[in-house]
This record gives C-alpha cells, sequence and structure tokens, in this order.
C-alpha cells in the first residue's frame, strides 16, 4: 500500500505560486492610466493647435497708363430704344412669315401677310358700287340735256300762245329737279371712292411691313394663327408677328444711389464692360440723367450712349460701367502716362495715422503698410506698399495678425 502512495505522490504536477486578483487589478489600472494619459496629450496638443481663419481675398490690379480715374460704379443692362413688337391693324389669319430670329430687315420689308379674301370681295363690292354711281349720274345728265330742250320749246310755244304757262313751268321744275338728283348721284360716288379707299386700306393692311430697319430678336407668329392688335381671342389669338430692335439705337441703363448722383454730369466719359467681355472696355458716354427717383429703390435713371457699336453688344445683356473722374489738368503728364495700382476699398485698414493690408504669402497672411493716393470707384490708389498681382484679404476679421494661417473661403 505504501509502495502504491509513492507512485501517486510522483505523478503529482508541481504548480508555481500564483498572483493574488488585487495585483493583477492594479497591473490593469496601471495600462489603463497610460494610454488614457497618451490620449490625453494628443487630444490637448490637437486643441491647442493654431486653426486657420476663413478669409475672402481679391487681388491688386493695375490701371493702364493714360487712363482717368472712376468717381462711381454702378452695373444695369444694355437697352434699345428702338424696340417694337410688330403686329397688324386688323384681326385675320396668318398665310405667310416672311421672318426668323436673328434676321435683318429693312424698313418696308414684308414680314407677313394675312388671309385677304374677304377684303378683296369688299373692295370688288365698292368699286362695282361706284361704277353704278356714275352711271347713274351720266344717265341723269342725259335726262337733264332732255329737260333743258324741252323747256325751251315750251318757253318758244307759250310766246306763240299755244302753251299753257302751267307747262312752262312743269318743264322747268323737271329740268330743276334731274339736276338736283345729279348732284346727290355725284355725293354718292364721291362716297363709293372713299369706300374704295377704305376698303383698299384694309386690304394692304394684310401685308405687314417692317416699320424701321432692324434685327429680328423672336418670331411670335405661325401661318394658321390668328393675329390681332389686341388679344380678343385669348391665348389662341398672338399680338404681333416678331420683335423688331434697332441695333442703331443700343443704349445703357443704370441705376445709380441717389446719395452719388452728384457725380454724374451730362456727356461725362464713362468705361463699360460686358459680363459677356470682362476684359473688354467700351468706351461711352452720359446722354443724360432722368429727372425723376424712385423712392422705392432710392436710385436715379441714368441713360449711357456707345461711342462705337459693336455686334457683340446685344440687348438686354448685363454691364458694368465706371463714371470717369473729369481731367482738370491737375494730373502731372509724367505721372499720367504710368500704370496706376489699385487696391479694393475692403481690403485696407486704418489704425490712427497708419494703413495697412494682409498680403497672401502661402498659407500665412503678412501686414504691410500701405501709402495710398485718390480714390478710383470703390478701389483706392496705392502709391507704395503693393503691387499689382498681389492677393489681400477683404474686410480682415479682428483676429488675424501677421503671420495668421488663412483658408480661402
Amino acid at each position: 500500500m505504501s509502495e502504491l502512495n509513492d507512485e501517486l505522490a510522483a505523478l503529482r504536477i508541481e504548480r508555481a505560486p500564483q498572483t493574488s486578483g488585487t495585483g493583477r487589478r492594479w497591473i490593469g489600472w496601471i495600462v489603463v492610466i497610460l494610454l488614457l494619459a497618451g490620449a490625453g496629450g494628443g487630444g490637448w496638443v490637437w486643441a491647442t493647435r493654431e486653426r486657420p481663419v476663413e478669409v475672402e481675398v481679391a487681388a491688386v490690379t493695375a490701371r493702364a497708363a493714360g487712363t482717368q480715374a472712376a468717381v462711381l460704379n454702378a452695373s444695369g443692362y444694355v437697352t434699345a430704344r428702338r424696340r417694337a413688337t410688330v403686329s397688324s391693324k386688323i384681326t385675320g389669319k396668318v398665310i405667310e412669315v416672311n421672318v426668323e430670329e436673328g434676321m435683318a430687315v429693312k424698313e418696308g420689308q414684308i414680314l407677313a401677310r394675312l388671309d385677304d379674301a374677304m377684303y378683296r370681295a369688299a373692295l370688288a363690292l365698292a368699286e362695282a358700287q361706284a361704277d353704278s354711281a356714275r352711271r347713274s349720274v351720266r344717265e341723269n345728265e342725259v335726262r337733264l340735256d332732255e329737260s333743258k330742250l324741252t323747256l325751251s320749246r315750251l318757253s318758244q310755244l307759250l310766246k306763240e300762245g299755244i302753251v299753257t304757262q302751267a307747262e312752262v313751268d312743269a318743264a322747268r321744275a323737271n329740268v330743276e329737279s334731274t339736276d338736283a338728283r345729279i348732284q346727290v348721284l355725284k355725293q354718292q360716288v364721291a362716297v363709293s371712292q372713299r369706300q374704295i379707299e377704305l376698303q383698299q386700306t384694309d386690304l394692304d393692311n394684310t401685308i405687314i411691313r417692317a416699320p424701321f430697319s432692324g434685327v429680328a430678336i423672336s418670331k411670335d407668329a405661325q401661318p394658321g394663327e390668328m393675329v390681332s392688335p389686341v388679344s380678343a381671342g385669348g391665348g389662341f389669338t398672338r399680338t404681333g408677328i416678331c420683335t423688331l430692335v434697332d441695333m442703331r439705337s443700343l443704349e445703357i441703363e443704370v441705376d445709380v444711389n441717389e446719395s452719388y448722383i452728384d457725380r454724374v454730369r451730362s456727356n461725362q466719359d464713362v468705361l463699360a464692360t460686358l459680363n459677356a467681355y470682362p476684359e473688354w472696355q467700351i468706351p461711352a458716354r452720359v446722354i443724360t440723367t432722368i429727372p425723376a427717383g424712385d423712392r422705392q429703390k432710392a436710385t436715379v435713371l441714368v441713360r449711357i450712349g456707345f461711342k462705337d457699336l459693336d455686334p457683340r453688344i446685344l440687348p438686354d445683356m448685363g454691364v458694368k460701367v465706371s463714371f470717369l473722374r473729369p481731367d482738370d489738368g491737375t494730373v502731372e503728364p509724367a505721372a499720367a502716362a504710368q500704370p496706376v495700382t489699385l487696391v479694393p476699398k475692403a481690403a485696407l485698414k486704418i489704425e490712427g495715422a497708419n494703413t495697412f493690408a494682409f498680403v497672401i504669402q502661402g498659407e500665412v497672411v503678412e501686414r504691410r503698410a500701405v501709402s495710398t493716393g485718390g480714390a478710383d470707384g470703390d478701389r483706392v490708389e496705392v502709391k507704395a506698399g503693393l503691387r499689382a498681382g498681389d492677393r489681400v484679404v477683404l474686410s480682415p476679421p479682428p483676429t488675424l495678425v501677421d503671420g495668421s494661417k488663412i483658408q480661402i473661403k
């Protein structure tokens, strides 16, 4: 029996002493603390890092040498002083349209024709009535000659005592009544002639002609449709054949704030820039200022004429204009021959007697002192500190300082 116990004891595996549960918990807490410390340090770095400031940027530009400065900028549209939707004077069915969009037409050119069957028939009736009236006049003129001859004979017989005075009076009355009938018929002939002219006018109105030379910008009717000078037929009746624009009458209309209207003068030079061609500056001149204000918008309408028209200028195009400062001779010729650097007013900040701007340098800004001159619309002339091509911050926020990181909106 002892031998069996010895053998069982030999088979027993000796284990190392185990660490207590409290020790394992301390090790776990140490690991967690180390991890939180690392994460907290990264979060502190992320929270305290410098964030870029969102800004709007504009470019510094240059005014060409010899160009006048602008005293006011405005925007408006190209308009045509001579523009018409061509319609008919009468109501009728369109049978022919001879115009298309973009087609150049001459004054008097036939644009369309209306159905004229009814008007031709009315004209033929008026001509027949006039011819009948003329024939009646001729018939009564023959009778008048016969009545006069009868009166002459009876007058001679009265002297011989063959006829009575009553017969002579009756013959004289017949002469006078026939003459009066002839006068009435002649008036009827005149009325018939006027009726012919009226029917001829209606017939002519079935042919629609161009009232002036220009370009068709829209085609508003097709053959088979009804057209009328008034919309008597509702949506099924057209009120026009096409719209014509006289391209020689193109000009600009702009609304100028009434606070700045004193800067605008008649015949003042203007530079116009079409939205479609932003690099093309068009010389223009103020025609007049409309002597009435708009109380709702607090603006005054100004008409501006182009000095030279160009086929690229089209009606209803958007346009920006710069009213130029009159040349009063105070600028030296040498200075006028040099290009002028211009910066938007919103890019400048003033602190006391110092003026500065924030210039973009990569991802940061540089605060730079600027020396300015006169105004040029919503821009300012720069004498020193900036050059054309520099990018500056518009309306710099108070938190922006020299060296700040920025992010362009």
